[in-house]
């Protein structure tokens, strides 16, 4: 058993964390939606999950959490790519490419973009996903269940509205840490309403 398996497996066991589902092998390039998103703790939740997992993946982080060298340079080798949120850089165009390049790879991406609660998803995680030509997968952490790992996976249609609401539908009843902070009835009725 590698260290980064045993150190995933364990971190998740001393937490009472059980993990759930697996990447089917359609799935070997996949964007993975990552959510409820409202604690640092989620990001270690989903690591440990992909260690245990023994799953090859990088992960979107905004560009701010990588300004510290060490930091830096521990994000980059946990497969970290930072994102600078306040400018048009082409991200789409790059991580399609990356896909091109990858002969396997989970590029997971918070929709949310922040642990504050928001009106609505960023959409760039379906654009990807749409360009590249792969699946979704839902990733997900449950703390009331305890729950991680991967729900459903679809096919981009190239209908925005038509999948956000599948793919909202399993994320309903998933409890974020901080409840108050991942509302999706809340984004789904703006979403709808078009504002």
């Amino acid at each position: 058993m590698s260290l980064k398996r045993f150190i995933g497996k364990a971190a998740l066991k001393l937490k009472g964390w059980k993990r759930v589902g697996t990447l089917p092998p359609e799935a070997k390039k996949c964007v993975c939606i990552y959510a409820p998103h409202t604690s640092v703790e989620d990001f270690f939740i989903g690591l440990y999950f992909y260690w245990a997992e023994q799953i090859p993946f990088k992960v979107m982080i905004k560009k701010e959490f990588f300004k510290t060298p060490i930091i830096r340079w521990c994000l980059l080798r946990l497969g970290g790519i930072p994102v600078d949120r306040g400018h048009q850089n082409h991200l789409v165009e790059k991580m399609v490419e990356m896909f091109e390049k990858e002969d396997t790879v989970c590029l997971t991406i918070c929709p949310e973009a922040t642990r504050k609660k928001v009106d609505r998803w960023k959409k760039g995680f379906y654009y990807i996903a749409e360009g590249a030509k792969v699946p979704i997968m839902m990733g997900f952490c449950d703390f009331q269940k305890k729950i991680c790992g991967f729900g459903p996976m679809i096919q981009p249609s190239g209908d925005y509205d038509k999948d956000l609401a599948l793919i909202w539908d399993f994320y309903k009843d998933v409890k974020a840490k901080f409840p108050d902070k991942f509302n999706l009835d809340e984004q789904y009725r703006t979403q709808e309403s078009g504002n």
